[in-house]
C-alpha cells in the first residue's frame, strides 16, 4: 500500500512537481540577494528617528513599512507627487522607487497558480498535499529498505536510479517535508480553510492637541527599528487620528500629539503562526533557510525522472495476472519473491491453474503482506534466495512484517534455487521456519527447486492438488530472457601449465550487418553480471564483468570446469564466434562514492571485477589489492595491466600469493594476515572491503579478517550490515 502510494501519485504529478519545485528553488535565491544588496538597519536606530527623517523629505506619509527582505520602504502622496520608494534605514535618504521586477511576479504567479488565477491556487495546494504525501512515504520506503528509522543513514546500495532516488531524497526529505507542509497551510489559507486572524481592536480617545514632531513620540523612541513590520500615520485632516504600529508582537495605538501608547493589541497565536509559516516557506528574514529549501526543492526533478525509472521498471518487471482476484475475497493468496523476475512466471502459472480449478486467488509480492492475506483459507509462498542466503528484492521486508501481524492460516512454501550453491533456497527455509513458529499449519512441506525446474514444479502442483482434493496440473516453462548476440573479439589464456586453464575473454557488439557499422554494446558497469546461454541448455551462466560500457567491451574471466557445460563452450570459442548473452545489474556489489580507500580481495578468475574497478580509477582514489594465483609464471592475470595502474597511481598497492611457487606458497589470506597492522589503519580511514572468487576462498578471507578488525571494536557483521565489507562468491 504505501509503495502504490508512492508510486503512481508522483508518476501523475511529476510535471507540476517540477514547475514548482524548479520556480520555488529560483525564489530561494533571492533572501540571499536581499541580505547582499539591502542596506542594514543600524543598531541603536528606533522607528521615530527614521520617521522624522523620513517626514523631513515627505510631508505626505501614508505608511513605513520593513518589508521581508529586510528593506525599508515609505508610501507617500506630496500631493504633486506620490509613490513606494525604498529608504537607507540610517539616514532616511531615498534610494529610488520600489518595485518587484517583471520576471519575480511571474515567477512567483507561476509557483502560486501556474499563472491560472484560483484554478491554478487549487492545484498548487494540490501538489503541495501530494509532495507531503510523497515525502513522507519515500522516507518510511527507505527506512524500510535499509531496515529501520535507526538505519536511515546507511548507505544505499543499487542500480544508479535507486541510489540517485535514495540519497536525493534522503538528503532533500526534510526540506521538502518543511516547504510541502507550510506552502499546504499557506494554501489553505488562500482559500479561507484557516480563519482569519482577529485581533482585538480597541475604540480610543485621541489627545485632539496639535501634532507633535513625529521624531519626539515616546512611544515610537522606544521601539527599535529593527522590530518594525508597519507604522501607519495619521491622515492629516482629522486631528483625532492616530499612529497605528505594528511589530511581531502586536499593534500599538500611538497619540499623535503626546506619543503615548493608548492601546496595545497583542498578536493572535493564529498570526504568529502565520508569521512563521511564511518565514519558514520563503526564507524572507533567514536567507540560509531560503538555500536549504531551493536546494530541497532543486532535487525534485532528479527524483521525479528517477522515480519515473524505477516505477516503469517495476511495471515491467512484474508480469501481468488476468483476473487477480481482491485479497480480502480470496480463497488463496499467492505471494512471491523474487529478484530476478522468474519466480513470478511460475507463480502465474499456479494462479491460472487454481482460477481454472474453481478458486479465488490473489497474487502479490511478499513485502506488501497484511491482514487480508493472512485470512485467507490458505497461504501460499513461492521465493527465490538472493546471494549469500538472502531475501530477493520483492521479500526482503516480510520477515519483520510478518512478526507484527495476526492471522495463522495453512501454508506451503516453494523455494527456488541452484543446489550447486551451499545456501541452497536457504531463505525460503527461513520463510518456512517463521510461519511455523507463528502457528501456522503445514499444507505440505517446505520444497525446494532446482535451476527452475519444469518436472519438479509439476510434481509439487499435483501433490497440493491432492490436498485441495482435486487434481492441478502446473505446466510451466520458464521463459528465457532476452539475450543480445555478442562476437568474441579476443581471449588471453593462462594456467595451462598448472592445469587450471583461464582465459580472460573480451567480446563486442556484432557488426550492423545493414550498414557495417559497430553494433551497441548493453549497459553495464564492472561488477555487474552477464548471464550466457551455453548452446542446447535454456539455464544462463553468470560471469563477474571486468569492464563497463564506455571500455568499448565486454570483458570476462572464465576458469575452466571440469565438465562444465559453459566454461568448455567459452573455451572452445574461436575469435569471431557468437554467443547469446544478457546484463544482470549486480549493484551490491560495488565500490561506496567517496574517497575512502579501497581493499579488493580476490583469488583466480574473481579478480575480474576488482581489475575493472582499478581501471575506472582514474581520479586516484586509495585502492589496495590482494590477489591469489597458483603460479607466478603461469596464471598471473591482469600482470602487465596491473603494473601499468601502479605506475599510473590507479593502485596504491598490489599484494600476490601464490599457492605452488618454488619458494614457497602462499594464499591470499596469508597476505592479510601478515598486513593486518596495515589493513587496521585503513579501516580506521573508512576503507570499503569487496571480495571476490571462490567459496571456499572467501570463507578463508573471512576468517583471516576477523583477528584484524577485532582490535577497533569491529566485527565483519557489522560491517557488512554497513556496506563495508561485500562479497561476490559463486
Amino acid at each position: 500500500m504505501l509503495r502504490r502510494l508512492h508510486g503512481l501519485p508522483g508518476v501523475v504529478l511529476a510535471l507540476g512537481l517540477t514547475v514548482v519545485a524548479v520556480t520555488g528553488a529560483v525564489l530561494s535565491l533571492q533572501p540571499a540577494l536581499d541580505r547582499a544588496t539591502v542596506p542594514t538597519v543600524p543598531s541603536g536606530t528606533n522607528v521615530a528617528d527614521l520617521a522624522a527623517q523620513v517626514a523631513a523629505r515627505h510631508p505626505g506619509i501614508a505608511a513605513i513599512r520593513q518589508r521581508p527582505d529586510g528593506g525599508i520602504t515609505v508610501a507617500f502622496d506630496d500631493g504633486d507627487a506620490r509613490g513606494v520608494e525604498r529608504v537607507d534605514p540610517a539616514t532616511g535618504a531615498g534610494l529610488g522607487p520600489y518595485q518587484v521586477s517583471e520576471a519575480t511576479r511571474v515567477i512567483t504567479n507561476l509557483h502560486r497558480s501556474f499563472l491560472a488565477g484560483d484554478a491554478g491556487r487549487a492545484v498548487a495546494g494540490i501538489g503541495a498535499l501530494a509532495m507531503l504525501a510523497l515525502s513522507l512515504s519515500g522516507t518510511a520506503l527507505l527506512a524500510r529498505r535499509l531496515g529501520g528509522a535507526g538505519a536511515l543513514l546507511r548507505p544505499i546500495r543499487g542500480t544508479p536510479a535507486q541510489r540517485w532516488h535514495g540519497e536525493l531524497g534522503r538528503l532533500a526529505g526534510a526540506g521538502l517535508v518543511l516547504s510541502s507542509f507550510t506552502g499546504l497551510w499557506m494554501s489553505a489559507g488562500t482559500f479561507g480553510l484557516i480563519p482569519e486572524a482577529q485581533g482585538i481592536t480597541r475604540v480610543v480617545t485621541a489627545s485632539s492637541g496639535a501634532p507633535a514632531p513625529v521624531g519626539t513620540l515616546a512611544a515610537l523612541r522606544s521601539v527599535p527599528l529593527t522590530d518594525l513590520r508597519e507604522l501607519r500615520f495619521p491622515d492629516p485632516s482629522d486631528p483625532t487620528d492616530i499612529f497605528t504600529l505594528r511589530t511581531a508582537a502586536g499593534e500599538t495605538q500611538v497619540d499623535a500629539g503626546t506619543g503615548a501608547a493608548l492601546a496595545f493589541a497583542p498578536a493572535t497565536t493564529l498570526e504568529r503562526i502565520n508569521d512563521l509559516v511564511r518565514t519558514l516557506h520563503t526564507g524572507r528574514g533567514a536567507w540560509l533557510l531560503g538555500l536549504l529549501l531551493g536546494l530541497a526543492s532543486a532535487a525534485v526533478p532528479v527524483l521525479g525522472a528517477t522515480g519515473i525509472i524505477l516505477w516503469v521498471r517495476r511495471r515491467a518487471a512484474r508480469p501481468r495476472v488476468a483476473a487477480n482476484a481482491p485479497a480480502h475475497g480470496a480463497d488463496t493468496v499467492i505471494l512471491v519473491g523474487s529478484e530476478g523476475n522468474s519466480t513470478w512466471g511460475f507463480a502465474g502459472t499456479l494462479h491460472a491453474a487454481l482460477t481454472a480449478a474453481g478458486h479465488r486467488v490473489h497474487i502479490a509480492a511478499m513485502n506488501d503482506v497484511g491482514t487480508a492475506h493472512l485470512a485467507a483459507d490458505r497461504l501460499l509462498v513461492l521465493t527465490a534466495t538472493y546471494g549469500e542466503g538472502d531475501a530477493p528484492a520483492s521479500a526482503k521486508s516480510f520477515l519483520s512484517r510478518l512478526a507484527r501481524l495476526e492471522g495463522r492460516p495453512p501454508v506451503a512454501v516453494l523455494g527456488f534455487g541452484d543446489r550447486n550453491f551451499p545456501h541452497f533456497c536457504r531463505f525460503a527455509q527461513e520463510v518456512a521456519d517463521a510461519l511455523e513458529a507463528k502457528g501456522c499449519p503445514r499444507l505440505l512441506p517446505m520444497k525446494r527447486v532446482d535451476r527452475r525446474s519444469s518436472q519438479e514444479f509439476a510434481q509439487w502442483g499435483r501433490d497440493l492438488g491432492a490436498v485441495l482434493g482435486h487434481d492441478l496440473t502446473l505446466s510451466h516453462v520458464a521463459e528465457p530472457p532476452k539475450s543480445v548476440p555478442l562476437t568474441l573479439a579476443g581471449r588471453e589464456l593462462y594456467g595451462e601449465a598448472v592445469g587450471t586453464p583461464v582465459a580472460i575473454l573480451r567480446f563486442e557488439a556484432p557488426l550492423d550487418p545493414r550498414t557495417g557499422a559497430p553494433g551497441r554494446l548493453p549497459s553495464f558497469a564492472a561488477g555487474d553480471l552477464v548471464g550466457i546461454l551455453p548452446p542446447g541448455d535454456a539455464m544462463p551462466r553468470f560471469y563477474s564483468l571486468a569492464s563497463s560500457t564506455r571500455d568499448g567491451m565486454l570483458e570476462i574471466c572464465v576458469r575452466l570446469r571440469e565438465g562444465g557445460l559453459c566454461s568448455t563452450f567459452l573455451h572452445a570459442l574461436a575469435p569471431g564466434g557468437t554467443v547469446n548473452a544478457f546484463i544482470r545489474e549486480n549493484p551490491a556489489f560495488r565500490p561506496t562514492a567517496g574517497r575512502a580507500p579501497l581493499i579488493l580481495i580476490g583469488a583466480g578468475a574473481g579478480i575480474g571485477p576488482l581489475a575493472g574497478f582499478v581501471r575506472a580509477n582514474a581520479e586516484g582514489r586509495p585502492m589496495h589489492l590482494y590477489w591469489g594465483g597458483r603460479s607466478a609464471a603461469s596464471d598471473f592475470l591482469y600482470e602487465h595491466e596491473l603494473a601499468q595502474h601502479l605506475a599510473e597511481r590507479r593502485l596504491t598497492s598490489l599484494a600476490t600469493a601464490f599457492s605452488r611457487d618454488a619458494e614457497g606458497g602462499a594464499y591470499v589470506q596469508d597476505r592479510i594476515a601478515a598486513d593486518a597492522p596495515r589493513l587496521r589503519e585503513l579501516l580506521k580511514q573508512g576503507a570499503q572491503i569487496l571480495v571476490c572468487g571462490g567459496r571456499d576462498m572467501a570463507e578463508a578471507v573471512t576468517r583471516a579478517f576477523e583477528p584484524v578488525v577485532r582490535p577497533l571494536g569491529l566485527d565483519l557483521a557489522t560491517l557488512k550490515s554497513c556496506g563495508r565489507y561485500v562479497e561476490d562468491v559463486y
